[in-house]
């Protein structure tokens, strides 16, 4: 039994959903338009302002199939009524973050500058406070863009357990490890 697949979505008063033949589920919002093709065993059927997705057998596949797809249009229907954040901060001595044009302009203790193109859908912003680590906030209707954009986004400085330097989450904890201890004589 699927305990995701089995809950009921509600749509908030500004979102429609809808479901053509081909079992593409559309929906639109305030904050734009998202569509995702479902498997063709899945059924998802509307009544109201419920949503309800149903699978045709116990089998395993199936199983599965239910719980991903109820999840999927679940955060589809919160990213056109709230949308999604996620917060990166960057430490170390110097780094820096600009945006410009949907282009994030890193400089990351490197000989070069490294410019990263941000898609259309994407809102980026770049925060400098004195006395603060730089910030680059991200904001997206689609969960899984944002989410890609930032772990690519971390993967240019991996955070390191020895000064901590890099690229975090906002609020993220990192283990440090020990340095080297002085030799006994």
């Amino acid at each position: 039994m699927s305990r995701v697949g089995n809950k009921i979505i509600e749509l908030p008063s500004a979102v429609t959903l809808s479901v053509d033949a081909e079992n593409v589920v559309t929906v639109k919002g305030p904050k734009g338009s998202l569509s995702q093709a479902v498997d063709r065993d899945i059924t998802v059927s509307l009544d109201g302002t419920q949503v309800k997705v149903t699978r045709p057998t116990e089998q395993k596949r199936h199983k599965a199939m239910h719980g991903l797809y109820r999840a999927l249009i679940n955060n589809m229907v919160v990213g056109v009524s709230t949308g999604f954040k996620l917060d990166l901060e960057i430490i170390g001595v110097g780094y820096k973050a600009t945006v410009t044009n949907n282009i994030l302009e890193l400089n990351l203790g490197y000989s070069h500058n490294i410019f990263l193109a941000i898609p259309a859908e994407v809102k980026a912003t770049a925060v400098t406070e004195k006395g603060q680590n730089p910030k680059v906030y991200l904001e997206s209707s689609d969960k899984q863009l944002v989410g890609d954009v930032a772990a690519k986004i971390r993967s240019l400085r991996k955070v390191e357990p020895y000064k901590g330097k890099g690229i975090r989450f906002v609020g993220e904890v990192v283990r440090r490890k020990a340095g080297k201890s002085a030799s006994k004589k």
